[in-house]
């Protein structure tokens, strides 16, 4: 006993700084390729419609590995788990290095959907482990942060930077390759148990009491998820080609806009109501899209920056509403099931609608799908904010 006590005191202590950074790589690799879409347009002759369908099949990938592989760290321990991903993102950014075309891209962002899906999970769990309280937050700001980096990081090196389509994945390389063997200087923050090939049948399951909220929140977080596959996949080709600037840094500022006020919303929103979140993020998106609009249609860099701060601030807060509607209906043992469900509901709008707007752009344009996108945006927001009020008051006249 006393031998246990003494390794126990002289393990590695967990960090929950390590386990932020990784997650945040994870997340700042995935948004990388951003800044790139329009040099690979202009490199290897691609259509819009294809650059739509090479960022969606990322989001495809990291959803079959939430779902499949999602708990498999509560079974094999979090730090070999972790390793695989990484492994996985270390291959991943290989392929983008000697990348010669759009299939070489495509197999680069599955691989690197299902390293991050893999990795999400897995590095989640860890951080709650280590630190309940901060392990939510930081899961809820670290994807986030580390978005915002990774879009105007990648700009930056790609416009001041040699080997424009090479060196920010080069650089990724390393830095996993680092962390890969770091992460076994770190404490196992989980443990093992049996029934390891059974945690892979993918599990999706809404609780009965859950279904009703969890309809209610829908047109929300799908016009939620649909805005944030528009600015990962179309807004750095949309920005250069509706106002004419070309430097890979102003398009990288506008995505890095929308990441950055979200993560800085959800956490200085994080102790407020759900009613009063939805409502928030409902009133800032609406002004943040309009915004939006107006400055595509002005060829405005700066108006788009604003609109997108706001977009941003509503988005977060939006993600905030919605997991804390559903959340709260379910039981301890029905949550991982019911937040598949919210997970597949949300990566099936961040991808799908992306490629709609790619074939939009190739014949319509990037101004009108903007302003297609942004009707739909708002009348989904509209409605769902509509119908969840009118379920508060049906639950409290049904109370009362």
């Amino acid at each position: 006993m006393f031998a246990a006590a003494k390794a126990t005191e002289n393990s590695p202590r967990p960090s929950i700084g390590f386990h932020a950074l990784t997650l945040a790589t994870f997340f700042g690799a995935s948004a990388a390729p951003t800044p790139l879409y329009r040099i690979y347009q202009e490199n290897f002759a691609v259509s819009p419609v294809l650059i739509t369908v090479i960022f969606a099949v990322y989001a495809f990938a990291l959803l079959a590995a939430l779902l499949i592989a999602g708990s498999l760290s509560d079974h094999l321990g979090r730090k070999p788990v972790i390793f695989f991903a990484l492994v996985l993102e270390i291959a991943a950014m290989g392929l983008f290095v000697v990348a010669s075309g759009p299939g070489w891209l495509i197999a680069a962002r599955i691989v690197q959907g299902v390293a991050t899906g893999i990795a999400g999970a897995s590095l989640g769990a860890a951080l709650v482990d280590v630190d309940r309280a901060k392990g939510q937050i930081v899961n809820s700001i670290a994807p986030l942060s580390g978005m915002a980096v990774g879009a105007v990081g990648t700009s930056a090196l790609i416009q001041y930077g040699p080997f424009p389509m090479h060196l920010i994945y080069a650089l990724l390389l390393v830095a996993f390759t680092l962390q890969a063997g770091a992460i076994w200087l770190t404490r196992e923050t989980g443990g093992t148990r049996p029934g390891a090939l059974g945690s892979l049948v993918p599990r999706v399951s809404v609780p009965p009491q859950a279904k009703r909220p969890l309809s209610l929140v829908t047109p929300i977080n799908i016009a939620n998820w649909t805005l944030a596959g528009f600015y990962l996949s179309l807004v750095p080709s949309l920005v250069a080609g509706t106002t004419g600037s070309t430097a890979p840094l102003t398009g990288g500022a506008v995505v890095t806009a929308l990441m950055v006020s979200g993560a800085v919303t959800v956490y200085l929103r994080r102790g407020k109501s759900v009613s009063a979140n939805l409502n928030f993020g409902v009133t800032a998106k609406t002004l943040g899209i309009l915004t939006v609009v107006a400055g595509v249609h002005l060829a405005n860099v700066p108006l788009l920056l604003a609109g997108t701060v706001f977009t941003g601030a509503g988005f977060g807060t939006n993600f905030l509403g919605s997991i804390g509607t559903i959340m709260p209906h379910a039981k301890a043992e029905e949550r991982a099931g019911l937040l598949a469900a919210f997970y597949v509901q949300s990566y099936l709008a961040f991808s799908l609608p992306a490629i709609l707007a790619g074939f939009l752009a190739q014949s319509a344009g990037y101004q009108v799908t903007t302003d297609i996108y942004a009707t739909a945006i708002l009348l989904l927001i509209g409605a769902g904010l509509i119908a969840v009020r009118a379920g508060r008051r049906q639950m409290a006249e049904n109370a009362a």
